[in-house]
C-alpha cells in the first residue's frame, strides 16, 4: 500500500511539473513571444539613412568560432577582398538573414572571411506608392551600392539576392552594365512565372484574360494609380502564408503538441516573428510585378521592361550562382532554371537544394544544403 501512494504521488508530482512547464511555454509564446525570439543578434553597424532606406555593416566578428546548426566553423580573420552585398527582396523583414546564432546567413558569411553589407529596404507607406521597379533598381540600389564602394574601398561587388531581390540584382546588372558586378548570387527567383507549378498555370490565364481585355479595350492596369495596388504588410503575411496553408497550419498544430519542448516553442516564436512582421508592397512595384513578371512573363524572353528602358538578361556577364528549391511552391526550379539561357556570364551554376521558398535562404537545411557550397564556390571567386 505504502508502494502504491508513493507511486501516486510521484506520478502526480510529474504531472504538476509537465502541467506548469506546458502552462508557462503557452503563457510566453502568447503573452512574450518578444521574449523567444533569437533573431537579429549580430551586431552590425548602420552606414547610412534615408529615412527608408538603410545601409548595414557587418564588422568582424569577436568570437573564434562560431555554431552552425552543430557545425563548429573557425571564423576567418583574413577577409576575402569582394564584398558581399545582400539585396533582400520587399515586403521581408531583415531578421530572415540573422534568423538564429547558429543559423545565420550574415555570422556565416562573416565567418567565412567576406566582408558583409546588407540593404533594409525599410517599411513603406502608401507615401511611397508611385515607388516601382524602376525607383529600386535605377535608383535606390545604384546608390547604396556605391556608398559600399565607398566604404569598402573596393569597386568589384559580389551581391546576393533572394526572390525578388534576385531579380533587383539581375535587373541592375543588365540595366546599368556594371562590369564590377564580379559575383552574382541568386535564390528562388522567377524567369519563367508561366512554369512554375500551380500558379504558372494561374498566372498563364490571368495572361489570356489580360490579353482579351487589352484587344476589347485597350485597358492597361498601368493606366490606374499605383495608390490602389499598394500591398499592406498584413496582407502580404496571409498572402505568403496561403502559398502553402497545410504547412502554416501543421506549423501551429506541431506547436501544441509539442508545447512542453522549449527549444521548439523558441524556434517557432522566432520563425513567427519573421512571418508575421512583413511588410508592404508599394503600389508602382505590384503593377510591373504582376504586368511584366506574372502575366506578360517578359523574362522568359530575357527581356523585362524597367521604367522606359527595355532591359536585357543578356548583359548580365557576372559569375552566377543560381539556386532553386525542390520544394517551392512560389518558384519552381522549372521556374527559375531558364536563367543560365539568357545570360551571358561564361561561369554559371544552377543548384536544386531541398527546401521551400523561405526554406532556402534560411531553413534548417540551408547551411548544410547551400550555405556551405556557395561560401566555397564566391571564395574562389573573390581574391
Amino acid at each position: 500500500m505504502p508502494d502504491l501512494t508513493q507511486a501516486a504521488t510521484e506520478k502526480a508530482a510529474k504531472l504538476a511539473r509537465q502541467t506548469k512547464l506546458y502552462a508557462g511555454n503557452a503563457f510566453d509564446r502568447v503573452f512574450r513571444a518578444s521574449s523567444l525570439v533569437q533573431a537579429g543578434q549580430t551586431p552590425f553597424e548602420t552606414l547610412h539613412s534615408d529615412g527608408l532606406v538603410s545601409l548595414r555593416y557587418y564588422p568582424p566578428l569577436k568570437e573564434d568560432f562560431i555554431d552552425l546548426d552543430g557545425r563548429t566553423i573557425t571564423v576567418e580573420r583574413k577577409s576575402h577582398r569582394t564584398p558581399v552585398v545582400i539585396v533582400p527582396p520587399l515586403a521581408v523583414n531583415m531578421l530572415i538573414y540573422d534568423l538564429f546564432p547558429q543559423r545565420s546567413l550574415v555570422r556565416f558569411l562573416r565567418a567565412k572571411g567576406f566582408e558583409v553589407y546588407l540593404i533594409d529596404w525599410g517599411t513603406p507607406t502608401r507615401a511611397h506608392s508611385h515607388y516601382n521597379l524602376h525607383t529600386y533598381v535605377a535608383e535606390l540600389l545604384p546608390a547604396s551600392l556605391n556608398r559600399v564602394r565607398e566604404h569598402s574601398g573596393q569597386q568589384e561587388l559580389s551581391l546576393h539576392g533572394w526572390s525578388m531581390g534576385g531579380m533587383f540584382t539581375l535587373f541592375y546588372s543588365a540595366l546599368s552594365k556594371d562590369q564590377h558586378v564580379r559575383n552574382a548570387i541568386v535564390l528562388g527567383s522567377p524567369i519563367d512565372s508561366h512554369a512554375s507549378g500551380v500558379l504558372g498555370l494561374l498566372n498563364q490565364r490571368l495572361a489570356d484574360v489580360a490579353e482579351s481585355i487589352r484587344k476589347r479595350t485597350g485597358f492597361r492596369i498601368h493606366d490606374l494609380r499605383p495608390h490602389w495596388f499598394h500591398s499592406p504588410g498584413w496582407l502580404n503575411t496571409i498572402g505568403f502564408k496561403l502559398t502553402n496553408p497545410v504547412g502554416s497550419f501543421m506549423g501551429y498544430w506541431e506547436l501544441i503538441i509539442r508545447l512542453g519542448d522549449r527549444e521548439f516553442v523558441t524556434s517557432h516564436a522566432t520563425t513567427s516573428a519573421f512571418l508575421d512582421r512583413m511588410v508592404a508592397y508599394p503600389g508602382g512595384v505590384v503593377q510591373d510585378t504582376v504586368v511584366r513578371i506574372w502575366i506578360d512573363n517578359q523574362l522568359s524572353r530575357g527581356t523585362v521592361q524597367i521604367g522606359d528602358d527595355q532591359v536585357q538578361l543578356n548583359n548580365v556577364s557576372a559569375n552566377l550562382f543560381a539556386v532553386a528549391g525542390s520544394e517551392d511552391t512560389i518558384v519552381t526550379p522549372a521556374a527559375a532554371e531558364r536563367l543560365i539561357d539568357h545570360v551571358s556570364s561564361e561561369d554559371t551554376a544552377f543548384r536544386v537544394v531541398p527546401g521551400g521558398h523561405m526554406g532556402i535562404l534560411a531553413g534548417s537545411k540551408a547551411p548544410r544544403e547551400s550555405w556551405l557550397d556557395m561560401a566555397q564556390w564566391l571564395a574562389q571567386r573573390s581574391d
